[in-house]
Protein backbone atom coordinates (compact mmCIF):
# COMPACT_ATOMS: atom_id res chain seq x y z
CA UNK A 1 0.00 0.00 0.00
CA UNK A 2 1.37 3.41 -0.87
CA UNK A 3 0.18 7.40 -0.27
CA UNK A 4 1.00 10.34 0.25
CA UNK A 5 3.12 10.46 3.44
CA UNK A 6 1.26 11.87 6.33
CA UNK A 7 3.38 15.13 8.09
CA UNK A 8 5.65 14.86 11.08
CA UNK A 9 5.67 18.86 12.12
CA UNK A 10 3.47 21.24 11.87
CA UNK A 11 5.44 22.38 8.22
CA UNK A 12 7.60 21.28 5.37
CA UNK A 13 7.98 23.91 2.78
CA UNK A 14 9.28 22.07 -0.42
CA UNK A 15 13.14 23.04 -1.03
CA UNK A 16 13.19 22.28 -4.59
CA UNK A 17 16.88 23.28 -4.86
CA UNK A 18 17.80 20.52 -2.58
CA UNK A 19 20.72 17.75 -4.30
CA UNK A 20 18.44 15.30 -1.52
CA UNK A 21 16.48 12.95 -3.65
CA UNK A 22 13.62 11.60 -1.25
CA UNK A 23 9.71 10.45 -2.22
CA UNK A 24 8.25 13.86 -2.32
CA UNK A 25 10.64 16.44 -1.54
CA UNK A 26 13.04 17.76 1.41
CA UNK A 27 12.25 20.63 3.84
CA UNK A 28 13.33 23.71 3.51
CA UNK A 29 14.88 25.07 6.78
CA UNK A 30 12.18 26.66 8.84
CA UNK A 31 13.93 29.73 9.33
CA UNK A 32 13.80 30.02 5.76
CA UNK A 33 9.92 29.42 5.06
CA UNK A 34 7.54 32.53 4.57
CA UNK A 35 4.07 33.46 4.39
CA UNK A 36 4.10 33.46 -0.17
CA UNK A 37 5.44 29.50 0.73
CA UNK A 38 1.65 28.81 1.08
CA UNK A 39 0.33 31.72 -1.41
CA UNK A 40 -0.42 31.61 -4.73
CA UNK A 41 -1.61 34.44 -6.66
CA UNK A 42 -3.43 31.65 -9.30
CA UNK A 43 -6.42 33.96 -11.14
CA UNK A 44 -8.49 30.65 -11.24
CA UNK A 45 -11.75 33.00 -10.85
CA UNK A 46 -10.77 33.90 -14.50
CA UNK A 47 -11.09 31.58 -17.29
CA UNK A 48 -8.15 29.86 -18.92
CA UNK A 49 -7.17 29.68 -22.95
CA UNK A 50 -8.72 26.90 -24.44
CA UNK A 51 -7.88 27.54 -27.91
CA UNK A 52 -4.78 25.69 -28.50
CA UNK A 53 -6.29 22.69 -26.97
CA UNK A 54 -7.59 20.25 -29.40
CA UNK A 55 -9.36 18.24 -26.70
CA UNK A 56 -11.05 21.64 -26.15
CA UNK A 57 -9.92 22.08 -22.34
CA UNK A 58 -7.13 23.51 -20.36
CA UNK A 59 -6.57 22.31 -16.65
CA UNK A 60 -4.95 24.58 -14.54
CA UNK A 61 -2.97 22.41 -11.72
CA UNK A 62 -1.79 23.63 -8.62
CA UNK A 63 0.67 21.20 -6.95
CA UNK A 64 3.66 21.09 -4.96
CA UNK A 65 5.29 21.89 -8.10
CA UNK A 66 3.46 25.59 -8.03
CA UNK A 67 3.05 25.58 -4.13
CA UNK A 68 5.58 24.35 -2.24
CA UNK A 69 3.73 24.86 1.05
CA UNK A 70 1.50 21.61 0.01
CA UNK A 71 4.74 19.50 0.51
CA UNK A 72 4.02 16.56 2.83
CA UNK A 73 0.34 17.65 2.83
CA UNK A 74 -1.52 15.34 0.48
CA UNK A 75 -3.71 17.51 -0.83
CA UNK A 76 -3.71 19.50 -4.55
CA UNK A 77 -5.97 21.46 -6.69
CA UNK A 78 -7.27 22.74 -10.59
CA UNK A 79 -9.52 24.37 -12.38
CA UNK A 80 -10.75 22.92 -15.98
CA UNK A 81 -12.04 25.07 -18.40
CA UNK A 82 -14.04 23.67 -21.31
CA UNK A 83 -14.63 24.82 -24.47
CA UNK A 84 -17.99 24.07 -26.04
CA UNK A 85 -18.06 20.41 -26.76
CA UNK A 86 -14.44 20.50 -25.17
CA UNK A 87 -13.60 17.83 -22.75
CA UNK A 88 -10.62 16.29 -20.45
CA UNK A 89 -10.11 13.17 -22.31
CA UNK A 90 -10.38 9.78 -20.57
CA UNK A 91 -7.43 9.44 -17.97
CA UNK A 92 -6.51 8.34 -14.98
CA UNK A 93 -4.17 10.10 -11.49
CA UNK A 94 -2.17 6.90 -10.17
CA UNK A 95 -1.58 8.98 -7.05
CA UNK A 96 -4.86 10.68 -6.04
CA UNK A 97 -8.91 10.45 -5.84
CA UNK A 98 -10.68 13.61 -7.53
CA UNK A 99 -13.87 15.80 -6.22
CA UNK A 100 -14.82 17.80 -8.62
CA UNK A 101 -17.55 21.03 -8.67
CA UNK A 102 -19.27 22.28 -11.78
CA UNK A 103 -18.88 26.46 -11.55
CA UNK A 104 -19.63 27.51 -14.91
CA UNK A 105 -22.29 25.52 -17.16
CA UNK A 106 -23.26 21.66 -16.98
CA UNK A 107 -20.62 18.44 -17.74
CA UNK A 108 -21.38 14.98 -18.64
CA UNK A 109 -18.87 12.97 -16.65
CA UNK A 110 -17.83 9.39 -15.48
CA UNK A 111 -15.65 7.08 -14.53
CA UNK A 112 -15.03 2.79 -15.19
CA UNK A 113 -14.54 0.56 -12.60
CA UNK A 114 -10.92 -1.69 -12.90
CA UNK A 115 -11.46 -5.50 -14.59
CA UNK A 116 -13.43 -7.26 -12.69
CA UNK A 117 -14.00 -10.90 -11.46
CA UNK A 118 -16.94 -11.12 -14.42
CA UNK A 119 -14.34 -9.59 -17.21
CA UNK A 120 -16.70 -6.26 -17.13
CA UNK A 121 -15.64 -2.55 -16.69
CA UNK A 122 -18.35 -0.55 -15.26
CA UNK A 123 -19.16 2.78 -16.37
CA UNK A 124 -20.87 5.57 -14.06
CA UNK A 125 -22.20 8.81 -15.15
CA UNK A 126 -23.78 11.80 -14.35
CA UNK A 127 -24.86 14.86 -16.12
CA UNK A 128 -23.63 17.61 -13.64
CA UNK A 129 -25.04 21.42 -13.62
CA UNK A 130 -23.66 24.24 -11.80
CA UNK A 131 -23.18 23.97 -8.07
CA UNK A 132 -22.68 19.86 -8.27
CA UNK A 133 -20.24 17.56 -7.09
CA UNK A 134 -19.05 14.45 -8.47
CA UNK A 135 -16.03 12.00 -6.88
CA UNK A 136 -13.69 9.88 -9.20
CA UNK A 137 -12.39 7.19 -7.10
CA UNK A 138 -8.05 7.00 -6.95
CA UNK A 139 -6.39 5.18 -10.42
CA UNK A 140 -9.46 4.68 -11.94
CA UNK A 141 -10.06 5.92 -15.81
CA UNK A 142 -12.50 8.92 -15.89
CA UNK A 143 -13.76 11.84 -18.18
CA UNK A 144 -15.59 15.64 -18.50
CA UNK A 145 -17.21 16.29 -21.77
CA UNK A 146 -19.60 19.71 -22.19
CA UNK A 147 -22.42 18.50 -23.95
CA UNK A 148 -23.12 22.44 -25.16
CA UNK A 149 -22.88 23.61 -28.78
CA UNK A 150 -22.16 27.13 -27.95
CA UNK A 151 -21.40 27.62 -23.99
CA UNK A 152 -18.43 26.94 -22.31
CA UNK A 153 -17.68 25.27 -18.99
CA UNK A 154 -15.86 25.02 -16.19
CA UNK A 155 -15.01 23.25 -12.58
CA UNK A 156 -13.19 23.46 -9.60
CA UNK A 157 -11.07 19.75 -8.33
CA UNK A 158 -9.49 18.81 -5.48
CA UNK A 159 -7.01 16.12 -5.92
CA UNK A 160 -5.85 14.06 -2.42
CA UNK A 161 -2.20 14.51 -3.13
CA UNK A 162 0.75 17.14 -3.45
CA UNK A 163 1.30 15.10 -6.95
CA UNK A 164 -1.65 13.58 -8.77
CA UNK A 165 0.33 13.03 -11.80
CA UNK A 166 -2.14 12.28 -15.06
CA UNK A 167 -2.15 9.29 -17.35
CA UNK A 168 -4.22 10.28 -20.47
CA UNK A 169 -4.58 7.26 -22.01
CA UNK A 170 -4.70 8.35 -25.59
CA UNK A 171 -1.63 10.49 -25.34
CA UNK A 172 0.15 7.47 -23.45
CA UNK A 173 -0.93 4.47 -25.58
CA UNK A 174 -0.18 6.35 -28.92
CA UNK A 175 1.86 8.65 -28.08
CA UNK A 176 4.14 7.14 -26.21
CA UNK A 177 8.38 7.64 -26.96
CA UNK A 178 9.60 5.52 -28.34
CA UNK A 179 5.98 4.06 -29.65
CA UNK A 180 4.37 0.55 -28.72
CA UNK A 181 4.66 -1.50 -30.94
CA UNK A 182 1.77 -1.74 -33.73
CA UNK A 183 1.72 -5.18 -33.07
CA UNK A 184 0.75 -5.41 -29.88
CA UNK A 185 -1.36 -2.63 -30.30
CA UNK A 186 -3.05 -3.93 -33.44
CA UNK A 187 -3.42 -7.24 -31.37
CA UNK A 188 -4.87 -5.62 -27.98
CA UNK A 189 -7.74 -3.32 -29.80
CA UNK A 190 -8.37 -5.99 -32.06
CA UNK A 191 -7.89 -3.38 -35.06
CA UNK A 192 -5.64 -3.60 -38.38
CA UNK A 193 -1.85 -1.93 -37.98
CA UNK A 194 -3.08 0.69 -40.14
CA UNK A 195 -5.34 1.65 -37.93
CA UNK A 196 -3.06 1.72 -35.21
CA UNK A 197 -0.35 3.21 -37.71
CA UNK A 198 -2.54 6.28 -38.65
CA UNK A 199 -3.55 6.58 -34.69
CA UNK A 200 0.22 6.56 -33.87
CA UNK A 201 0.87 9.22 -36.51
CA UNK A 202 -1.80 11.72 -35.05
CA UNK A 203 -0.68 11.31 -31.16
CA UNK A 204 3.33 11.84 -32.10
CA UNK A 205 2.27 15.07 -33.74
CA UNK A 206 0.41 15.90 -30.80
CA UNK A 207 2.67 15.03 -28.21
CA UNK A 208 5.98 15.72 -29.59
CA UNK A 209 6.59 18.60 -31.51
Amino acid sequence: MASDPSPLQDLCVADKNSPVRVNGFPCKDAKDVSVDDFFLAANLDKPMDITKSKAGSNVTLINVMKLAGLNTLGISMARIDYAPKGQNPPHTHPRATEILSVIEGSLYVGFVTSNQANGENKLFTKTLNKGDVFVFPEGLIHFQFNPSYDKPAAAIVALSSQNPGAITIANAVFGSNPPISDDVLAKAFQVDKKAVDWLQAQFWENNHN
